[in-house]
């Protein structure tokens, strides 16, 4: 058997452990360290090692061997726990990281790096004396080289007469799995019986070795493993009966079950404690099982049930222009398969989401780390884990979400002498919150800092030579911060200060069809709010009409419609128009100029004023007709097309013709290009849409 066929398994179930490892890391109390989450931490190394053995990864195990030695002292309470010693272990498990990365690719870790972790482990180890580990011979002598670090040896083991028993399994794949057993030693007897083969091994490997290979191969509940008794050389294949045979069981245990309230562990007296699995047949009645599916399979799905919908709104369209009287059943029919088909879409879109704790589980270390870097200590506090969100999404709010977090550590929250000279705590709080908002999820980063200065960043601007007036909103001052190059860092670091990722972090959040916010107040800190839809594969939108052409405008950007009357509307220089609503001025921007579609309806008070809003900037779209809200599937138009300014994306409709799907903020900046073009001004000067104008 082919072992490279399971890489993508261990890869991938790995990574969860070393994520388990440094939450778990994170999370321990140093003057009083749980026994549970020292256990937690210890499984995640011993079955990362097992593995790593398995398939030949010897950096990894090495490494990881050295780990698990320090982390079973600890749990035994054997070596006693620091800051610096955690420290070390949040390094190691970056290490490990970075070698399980290189072995995905194919490749082989960093000899340097690792020779130098390992030096570091097995220092740590003789500093503290730990059990198992070689004492110091001699006297050192620093002025030589240091030695070559070998792996590490393997503890010795006894032989022992173990029973594997497959259960369930297939012809061809009980001699694959027969041929794989032999490798771990001599196999004296084998029982086949109904629905299942045991197996009689002698060899050197432990039960839970011989578990930690099986479970990439065979499901947990097709394998039992269990010690007979330990091998007498001297009385050949004869065995010392076991007093207590105990089943071995797969060490990777699902990410939900470590430290979440899963089924407790059962801890042995021997290093090799694992939680161990039910016997089949014997599982609780609530407990639940999962598949791991690609990715790629399930966007196929999902990509199917659209076109289904799509299907499913055209056969709508067709049946609504025939007689009910003579074609009821038909009629009743397709109702039936539309109720069917929403309620397949809405299931098929839940296997995409996961919780926001995938998220917000990255920046516990982040903050821990880069609040000791400047000097500072902070509190972070997380909300809403549970939220779901579309997995494409979560895995691009990442970037802007680190850019938030880093700003709020950097620039917002002050050194601990300053926020007590202010009467405030000495430690910070920074805070990360998630929750649905209709439709939407809004994501918020707020920390109680100085906050902003807008008469610093007023002076900034001028600085920059954008032209901004005294009087101008606390709102518009906040979004100077997301021009291009603006910075009012004092000096370039290397957290901060060059003027490059708040402008990234605004055109990746509109990217996903969100928009972001700013919030401050001077000396009780800032609030940044993101609102994004929970999915880019389903859009709620409104379609409006255009002259002979129909356009979507996202829902979540719609705020409300009227139809402007003549005292409403206020002409202004080079034919721009203001619609006055409720006291406040917004501008009118004719959906048909800016994108050249004949036909449409010129005068304001014969249309209808949508009024939307973009970039933290509202303004009315001038359109000929409402012709209401449907729930669309969204189609990338640039893959498909390319690139057209003023459009985000576009649908099919029920009669099978094509809607183009507005880009709110998009549509702005061509308003903008357009009336300079027509006041005869080109290029940058024309208006650009960051710049807010005397």
């Amino acid at each position: 058997m082919d072992l490279s066929d399971f890489y993508d398994t261990f890869f991938e179930e790995a990574g969860e452990l070393l994520e388990e490892m440094e939450r778990h890391l994170l999370a321990l109390d140093v003057e009083a360290p749980g026994g549970e989450q020292l256990n937690a931490i210890f499984r995640a190394a011993h079955s990362i090692k097992g593995g790593a053995g398995t398939f030949g990864f010897d950096a990894l195990q090495a490494s990881t061997h050295l780990l698990e030695n320090l982390l079973d002292a600890g749990r035994r309470g054997e070596l006693t726990l620091r800051r610096d010693i955690v420290d070390t272990f949040l390094e190691t498990k970056d290490m490990l990281q970075d070698q399980l990365d290189a072995y995905r690719q194919g490749g082989e870790p960093d000899p340097d790096a690792y020779q130098r972790i390992c030096r570091v482990l097995q220092q740590l180890a003789l500093e503290e004396r730990v059990p198992g580990e070689p004492e110091a011979g001699g006297s050192p002598q620093p002025a030589q080289p240091a030695p070559v670090v070998e792996p590490p040896a393997p503890d010795p083991i006894v032989p022992v007469r173990l029973q594997v028993t497959l259960l369930g399994v297939g012809d061809r794949d009980r001699q694959l799995l027969l041929d794989e057993l032999a490798l771990f030693g001599e196999i004296v007897a084998t029982r086949e019986q109904p629905g299942r083969l045991d197996i009689e091994l002698l060899g050197s490997v432990s039960a839970e070795d011989i578990a930690a290979v099986m479970c990439f191969i065979v499901e947990p509940e097709q394998l039992e493993v269990q010690v007979l008794g330990e091998a007498d050389p001297s009385l050949g294949n004869q065995a010392v009966a076991a007093e207590a045979p105990e089943p071995a069981a797969c060490p990777v245990p699902a990410p939900d079950e470590v430290g979440r309230g899963g089924d407790p562990a059962v801890l042995r007296d021997s290093d090799t404690a694992l939680p161990l699995h039910r016997e089949p047949g014997r599982q609780g009645a609530g407990e639940a099982s999962s598949l791991r599916v690609p990715v790629a399979k399930i966007d196929q799905i999902i990509n199917l049930v659209g076109e289904l919908i799509i299907t499913q709104s055209m056969l709508v369209q067709t049946v609504s222009g025939l007689d009910s009287r003579v074609h009821g059943a038909l009629s009743n029919s397709i109702k039936l398969l539309e109720r069917n088909a929403r309620d397949l879409q809405e299931a098929v879109m839940t296997i995409r989401m996961v919780p926001m704790d995938y998220v917000f589980s990255r920046f516990p270390r982040l903050v821990r780390d880069l609040a000791a870097r400047l000097g500072k200590e902070v509190e972070l506090v997380t909300r809403g884990e549970s939220t779901e969100l579309d997995k494409s999404l979560t895995e691009r709010i990442i970037d802007p979400l680190t850019h938030l977090v880093r700003n709020s550590l950097d620039h917002g929250i002050e050194a601990p002498e300053h926020r007590e000279a202010a009467g405030k705590p000495r430690v910070g709080r920074l805070t990360l919150s998630a929750r649905h908002q209709g439709g939407n999820i809004l994501i918020e980063v707020d920390d109680d800092g100085a906050g902003l200065d807008r008469a610093r960043l007023l002076a900034k601007a001028r600085d920059s030579g954008v032209k901004v007036s005294d009087t101008i909103s606390d709102e518009e001052v906040w979004q100077l911060i997301f021009a291009p190059g603006f910075s009012t860092a004092e000096q370039v670091s290397d957290v901060s200060g060059r003027g490059v990722g708040m402008d990234v972090v605004k055109r990746n959040i509109q990217a996903m069809g969100g928009q972001v916010e700013l919030m401050s107040r001077p000396g009780q800190g800032t609030r940044t709010r993101i609102l994004l839809p929970l999915t880019l594969a389903i859009l709620d939108g409104m379609l409006v009409r255009v002259g002979e052409e129909v356009f979507i405008l996202p829902l979540s950007a719609v705020i409300e419609s009227l139809q402007p009357t003549g005292e409403q509307l206020h002409a202004m220089g080079h034919g721009a128009t203001l619609l006055r609503i409720r006291g406040e001025y917004l501008p009118l921007i004719a959906a048909y100029q800016v994108l050249d579609v004949a036909g449409s309806r010129t005068r304001p008070t014969e249309g209808i004023a949508v009024i939307v809003q973009g970039e933290g900037r509202r303004y009315a779209l001038q359109v000929d007709e409402l012709l209401g809200q449907r729930q669309l599937v969204v189609k990338n138009l640039e893959t498909n097309y390319g690139k057209v300014p003023g459009i985000s994306a576009a649908t099919i409709l029920g009669d099978g013709s094509v809607a183009l799907i507005l880009d709110i903020a998009d549509i702005h900046r061509l308003s903008h290009m357009k009336a300079g073009m027509l006041s005869g001004q080109t290029g940058p000067s024309a208006a650009p849409a960051g710049d807010v104008f005397e």
